[in-house]
């Protein structure tokens, strides 16, 4: 399949625009954002500081100064549909620098690939969303309806101050569709999230000498049998949706490549994760507390309301122990054949890859659309080093992920094939 005339002049633009391209991410990437602390203002500014080379206003909005989103938005002359384009700006801390090969904040450019803390996550995302707004900002004249770029903070934390604050305080934001480019990899399309149910488990007892075993119990003891026996909460049973369940059963081999070897299991029932444990003070002294914190991610097809009692249930057997709600966001998910989806796989093809829709294990800020309806997607690189050492984006993956943006965003504004 050939592209229109219309598709090759933007295809030729993205070429000729190469360098200012992996320029600007090379440079986004020198301007560090780790959330934690979350304080995003040098890269809001590097930002706000290309808009203004090219002329875009935009505005600066939030509840936290340290935390800024960048709002901007364009309206055609003819009626139509309202795309919004979202990027975060903020990062993964590094933490411990050792083991890293580059530099974290460097922006390095080495054997076509781009190394630096966001690359793939997702400050490359966040460049192809950037780029198609300038873009498509000069052409507003062949454009229906509305554009808006939110480049926002936070989502590293949640994105309650970043997304969640745009979407709940300017309804302007909301529009008709949102796309954005978290990494997906460049052979799947994320048209829902798995819902993240965070629990706090404690365990008491009155403590005691180390070597007086029989006088308490040890709430360490206890907290390890309690998390071997929470890890049995994925063999809960999913009543996924058949559409849903239809639609990713044609992925497997692309969710295997764009997740890791059983990522497609994983994505269709419950997951169990302990991110933290904490307990005891001394090696000969039967400690009083332990608490852990527990990351349950539900698939669609199952809520809180059918996995708590299940928790409860396993608790409930240990002496001491109980249990808090600290977070949920319920499963979301958008038509899977929605009129987005199909543009952008019909626009990677154009390249030779066909993108198949799955359901991402991890969370976005696309969730706060698509609590209010609004069909939502992302597309973006692999995921290289997210969230470890020497965090990556091919230079071509890149490239990729701005055509189908600007192509499909151009689309879906015109209705040019």
């Amino acid at each position: 399949m050939e592209p229109s005339q219309a598709k090759q002049r933007l295809i030729e633009r993205v070429e000729a625009d190469r360098d200012e391209i992996i320029g600007f991410l090379r440079g986004f990437l020198r301007a560090p954002s780790p959330n934690p602390p979350g304080d995003t203002r040098e890269a809001a500014r590097y930002i706000t500081d290309y808009l203004d080379s090219k002329g875009i206003k935009y505005q600066v909005v939030g509840p936290d100064p340290e935390k800024p989103n960048i709002v901007s938005s364009i309206k055609a002359h003819r009626d139509g549909k309202h795309l919004i384009l979202n990027g975060h700006i903020d990062v993964f801390p590094v933490g411990n620098p050792d083991g890293w090969s580059h530099d974290p904040w460097g922006g390095e450019l080495i054997d076509g690939k781009i190394y630096g803390r966001g690359a793939c996550d997702m400050k490359a995302g966040t460049t192809a969303s950037i780029y198609t707004y300038v873009v498509l900002h000069e052409l507003l004249d062949e454009l229906n309806g509305s554009l808006t770029l939110t480049a926002v903070s936070d989502e590293e934390s949640g994105g309650r101050l970043g997304a969640g604050w745009l979407v709940e305080n300017m309804p302007m934001v909301l529009g008709d569709c949102c796309i954005n480019g978290e990494p997906s990899s460049p052979y799947t399309i994320r048209f829902g999230e798995k819902g993240i149910l965070w629990l706090l488990v404690r365990v008491q007892s009155k403590g005691g000498h180390g070597a007086y075993p029989h006088l308490s119990e040890n709430p360490v003891k206890i907290a390890a049998k309690l998390i071997t026996e929470l890890e049995t909460l994925s063999d809960i049973s999913v009543n996924y949706p058949e559409n849903l369940r239809r639609a990713i059963a044609e992925g497997f081999d692309e969710a295997e490549k764009a997740l890791g070897k059983g990522g497609f299991d994983v994505m269709t029932r419950l997951s169990v994760n302990i991110g933290t444990i904490t307990g005891g003070l001394k090696v000969n002294v039967i400690p009083r507390e332990c608490s852990f914190e527990v990351d349950l991610r539900l698939p669609p097809g199952l809520s809180k309301e059918e996995v708590l009692p299940k928790v409860q249930e396993i608790v409930g057997k240990y002496p001491g122990a109980s249990f808090e709600e600290v977070r949920y966001d319920g499963p979301l998910w958008s038509p899977p054949d929605g009129e987005m989806a199909e543009i952008m796989r019909g626009n990677s093809r154009l390249f030779g890859i066909d993108p198949k829709p799955i359901v991402s294990l991890g969370g976005s800020d696309l969730k706060f659309w698509r609590s209010q309806g609004v069909p939502s997607y992302y597309y973006g690189p692999m995921n290289n080093g997210m969230g470890t050492v020497d965090e990556y984006v091919e230079v071509e993956a890149l490239m990729h992920i701005v055509k189908v943006h600007l192509l499909s965003a151009y689309e879906y504004l015109t209705g040019e094939p």
